[in-house]
């Protein structure tokens, strides 16, 4: 039985897609998929990639050294599996560097993935989109090598990156990168902040905006809309990263000198 039309399209693929795929065929049963499994591992066709999840290898490359495809191993890691934040910024590149740790989001975070050069992270949808279930909203359907997987757009990923900050890198990862898209729906990015109602979030989203107010073309409205959430009492830019910096009061947000001043293009 032939099955090369399903390794072509399933470059990484589950146990339930090998099921699905043997049961269009007429064959039934887990013994037939664990038997057809070991078949392809032995013949290095196949590789483990944790136990469900495996990584089809061309003929003539070498089991153990052939790249696999970090973004669909990570966007088969659970059933809702979205590429985001940094990951994100790398999947459309963007990403000022490349990163090892890969990040993509889902209800239910398996414990994290550590697969030859990378390690893959689970990140739990915020409350707000699981309370809502809206875990999806400003999610794009991108194909890659003939599958399909989900990744967040541009105006969710800034503001994601901006939410969890410890996910992306330094800061001036975290600018440059988000520099480097010429153009964001604001009203988009301005209605996901607000959803997530985080004051914080809010208070960082429309600082930057506001720090990149003519490049975004931003508006008053813009910022305003996002001031009504900011929050009551200074915050830090990354409550992780608890660094001295002055304070804004518009956005009542306290920002490293690094940051407002751009040092990062002083550096030689």
């Amino acid at each position: 039985m032939k099955h090369d039309e399903f390794f072509r399209k399933h470059p990484v693929f589950n146990g339930q897609d090998l099921a699905e795929h043997l049961l269009s065929r007429g064959v039934a049963g887990g013994r037939a998929r664990e038997a057809l499994l070991a078949y392809y591992r032995k013949a290095g066709r196949v590789v483990r990639i944790r136990r469900g999840l495996y990584a089809v290898v061309p003929a003539g490359a070498d089991a153990g050294s052939y790249p696999v495809d970090p973004f669909l191993i990570a966007s088969k890691l659970t059933p809702d599996s979205v590429l985001s934040h940094h990951t994100a910024l790398e999947f459309h590149g963007k990403a000022y560097s490349v990163h090892t740790h890969l990040t993509y989001s889902t209800s239910q975070p398996p414990e994290p993935l550590t697969f030859r050069s990378h390690v893959f992270k689970g990140t739990r949808f915020p409350r707000a989109l699981l309370r809502e279930r809206k875990g999806f909203i400003n999610v794009s359907i991108a194909d890659r090598a003939g599958m399909r997987l989900r990744v967040t757009n541009f105006e969710r990923t800034l503001v994601d990156v901006l939410d969890r900050p410890g996910l992306s890198g330094s800061w001036e990862e975290i600018w440059r990168s988000l520099e480097s898209v010429e153009f964001f729906d604001l009203d988009k990015v301005v209605e996901y902040a607000l959803l997530l109602g985080n004051a914080t979030t809010a208070a960082k989203v429309g600082f930057f905006l506001e720090q990149h107010r003519e490049t975004l073309m931003v508006e008053d409205r813009h910022l305003k809309e996002l001031q009504v959430l900011r929050p009551r009492q200074p915050h830090y830019l990354d409550r992780s990263r608890r660094t001295s910096g002055l304070l804004l009061s518009a956005w009542n947000l306290v920002v490293p000198r690094e940051v407002l001043e751009r040092a990062w293009e002083a550096v030689l």
